[in-house]
């Protein structure tokens, strides 16, 4: 079995947290695309995991890989490593594999985010982590990889080759461009290369190798569906293809081998960062949503966006992936509210669309057209089946499967673990 699981929205949907939950049930779980600038919390108990590069499957027996669609910045996994292991979770080679051909964030990457966004005038909201630059180089064939870290030799050859552009780049933007070729920072790359070279792996062989002998893996997509590189809303998006096909080309994997497709989807729609977010609640609504939520972002700490359940949004990200199930998260978030809405359309120019314009500029303009639901004012916290759900909350889901046309197969009522159950 092969299941891939992406975020709907724009990210923050409670990915990890469902990865979590049906990590017990696989044996490889793999990232297959975005840096550090991602961030998902696991909360076991008392015990809160806050991670931005290894997939939250490490909890249980599942080996945790880290594709080479991802863009690594080798010290970040390491702390990450150091973390778990204080916590008493032992993340051994055995464990976690990364792929030889992930390509590393480079400090000069770093600097140039730094750099480009503080010059924009219009701002992209980038976490300034390096993400963009490293893809860049990427797709420029001018990427550091992780083997290359474990050669000083060979790293310094590379770096060499690339410092005149690196240079002149970051002088530009009125940066010290020192920072490409200095000593203590390529020792300190080589060290963490040292460091993690046991965990390198090949993990489309890995991975093929697995499904073919009837094993259960899931590849864990970072970011959501509208920050896709492609298809999200340009130009305010992440560097990667966040969408379902992407784990098939990022990992390396045919997609005749995919059983099925979980799309995440949070009961209200936030955003990190600059964008149009059509649903957008600046009022107690929005911070109800924000506060009861939690909504601060896991890698940046900002507060995010909030605003109603957007399905246009919803139906295009559906087109996009193919979602064979929904997991509906962060019901317990709408408790309080009287009526509840979802954004079933919009207008645009007089004219009424039930899908997403193509321009972000257009959408950018639209105006959200509402249908109301009675709220429940009830604690649902402590449910663990659907049946046990307020009869209006129920009511709620069902709309949302009827709207979509997919089964809600997971409902999340809380943070904990055990706050998750199955839409039998």
């Amino acid at each position: 079995m092969f299941t891939v699981l992406t975020g709907a929205q724009f990210g923050d949907e409670g990915k990890g947290k469902i990865v979590d939950l049906m990590s017990k049930d696989y044996d490889i779980i793999v990232r297959f695309q975005g840096g550090d600038n991602a961030g998902h919390t696991v909360t076991v108990g008392d015990d809160v995991y806050k991670l931005h590069l290894i997939p939250s499957g490490f909890l249980y027996n599942a080996r945790v890989l880290i594709g080479p669609g991802v863009v690594l910045n080798p010290e970040v996994l390491a702390d990450e490593i150091d973390m778990l292991e204080k916590s008493g979770c032992n993340v051994e080679p055995e464990k976690l594999g990364v792929d030889s051909k992930t390509s590393v964030i480079m400090p000069y990457h770093i600097e140039l985010d730094n750099l480009r966004e503080s010059a924009l005038t219009e701002k992209i909201g980038t976490t300034k982590r390096g993400i963009g630059f490293a893809y860049v180089d990427k797709v420029a064939r001018n990427e550091i990889q992780f083997s290359d870290l474990t050669d000083k030799n060979k790293l310094i050859e590379k770096l060499s080759e690339l410092a005149p552009q690196k240079k002149n780049d970051i002088e530009f933007l009125g940066g010290d461009p020192s920072i490409v070729m200095d000593e203590e920072l390529i020792d300190k790359y080589v060290k963490l290369g040292k460091k993690l070279e046991p965990y390198m792996a090949d993990v489309s062989y890995e991975v093929n190798k697995a499904i073919d002998n009837g094993k259960s893996v899931m590849a864990e997509g970072a970011q959501g569906t509208h920050l896709d590189v492609i298809h999200g809303t340009q130009k305010y998006v992440t560097s990667s293809s966040t969408i379902a096909g992407s784990a098939c080309s990022s990992i390396g994997v045919g997609p005749t081998k995919v059983t099925n497709v979980l799309g995440i989807v949070k009961s209200y729609i936030t955003r990190v960062g600059e964008g149009p977010l059509p649903t957008e609640l600046n009022d107690e609504v929005g911070k109800h949503f924000q506060d009861v939520g939690r909504e601060f972002g896991t890698t940046t700490g900002r507060p995010r966006r909030c605003g109603w359940i957007d399905l246009p949004l919803i139906l295009k990200s559906i087109n996009l992936n193919g979602y064979t199930g929904i997991a509906l998260t962060k019901l317990d978030v709408l408790s309080e509210l009287d009526p509840i809405k979802i954004c079933v359309g919009y207008k645009l120019d007089g004219e009424y669309m039930e899908y997403p314009p193509q321009l972000t500029s257009d959408l950018s303009r639209c105006e959200p057209v509402y249908e109301e639901l009675p709220g429940w004012k009830q604690d649902l916290t402590h449910v663990t089946e659907f049946g046990d759900l307020p009869e209006k909350a129920q009511k709620y889901v069902k709309r949302l499967e009827e709207l979509m046309g997919v089964p809600v197969e997971y409902i999340s009522v809380g943070p904990g673990r055990a706050q998750t159950f199955k839409n039998l």
